[in-house]
C-alpha cells in the first residue's frame, strides 16, 4: 500500500467502474487544482448547496436532491416553504437558503482573501459547512487542500502502522495526531506521484467508501 503503483491502480479502477467523480469528474477536479477557477457568484453557491446537501447520502442521491434544489432556486428564488417540500431537512434548507440569497456577498468575500487558509476557514463559518466539510468545498473550489473525513482518518491510521491511533478517530473534531499521520501520507504520496493533495483525496476517499481499498475495510470491522 501507498505506493505510487497502488494509487494509479486505485484511480484506473474507479474509472473502469465509473465512481470517478464527486460534485465533478475526477478530470475536472485534477485540472481545477492545477489552475483554480474564478467562479461567478451563481456557481459559487452551487458548489456550497451541494456540499450542505450531500452529507449523509450516497453521491448519487445527493446529486439528484442537488440537481431538484438548484433547479428550485433558478426558477423561484430562496422560497423556504417550496425548496422544504423538495427536501425535509430544515437545517439544510435554512442554510441553502442564506447561501443562495447572499452568494454574491459570499463569493466576493472569500475571493477576496489572499490565501488558502483564511479561505477555508471563511468556508468553515457559512452556514451549515463546519470544519471538515470546509475543506471538501475548498478542494470542490480549487483549492489544493484534503478532506480530513472518517475515511482519511482511517488510512493515517494505517498509513502510521499505529492501530492505538484509530481510537482517537472523530469525524467531528480532527485529532492532532490523526492529522499529522494523514499529512504525512499525503506528503509521501504527493512525492510519489506529482498529484495535487485534493487529487489524491478525492481518489482515496471513493476507493475507501467503494471498499477497493480491502485492508481498509478489514479494519474498520475490527
Amino acid at each position: 500500500m501507498f505506493t505510487a503503483d497502488w494509487f494509479f491502480s486505485l484511480d484506473e479502477r474507479l474509472r473502469e467502474m465509473g465512481m470517478d467523480s464527486d460534485a465533478q469528474s475526477f478530470d475536472e477536479i485534477r485540472q481545477n487544482l492545477s489552475c483554480r477557477r474564478v467562479l461567478g457568484s451563481d456557481a459559487f453557491a452551487e458548489n456550497c448547496v451541494y456540499v450542505i446537501l450531500a452529507g449523509g447520502f450516497s453521491q448519487k442521491t445527493a446529486k439528484k436532491i442537488h440537481a431538484q434544489i438548484m433547479d428550485f432556486l433558478r426558477a423561484n428564488g430562496s422560497d423556504f416553504d417550496g425548496l422544504f417540500a423538495i427536501f425535509h431537512n430544515k437545517n439544510k434548507i435554512n442554510a441553502v437558503c442564506k447561501i443562495w440569497g447572499n452568494r454574491v456577498q459570499i463569493r466576493d468575500e472569500y475571493y477576496s482573501l489572499d490565501n488558502t487558509g483564511a479561505r477555508v476557514n471563511y468556508l468553515a463559518h457559512l452556514p451549515h459547512i463546519g470544519k471538515i466539510t470546509a475543506n471538501h468545498l475548498a478542494r470542490n473550489l480549487g483549492e489544493d487542500v484534503v478532506k480530513y473525513d472518517i475515511w482519511i482518518q482511517r488510512l493515517g491510521v494505517l498509513y502510521a502502522q499505529n492501530p492505538m491511533l484509530g481510537t482517537k478517530i472523530d469525524n467531528k473534531k480532527l485529532c492532532p495526531e490523526i492529522k499529522s499521520a494523514c499529512d504525512a501520507m499525503f506528503d509521501d504520496l504527493c512525492a510519489q506521484t506529482g498529484l495535487p493533495r485534493g487529487y489524491i483525496d478525492v481518489v482515496l476517499w471513493k476507493s475507501s467508501q467503494t471498499g477497493l481499498i480491502k485492508e481498509l475495510k478489514h479494519e474498520c470491522k475490527n
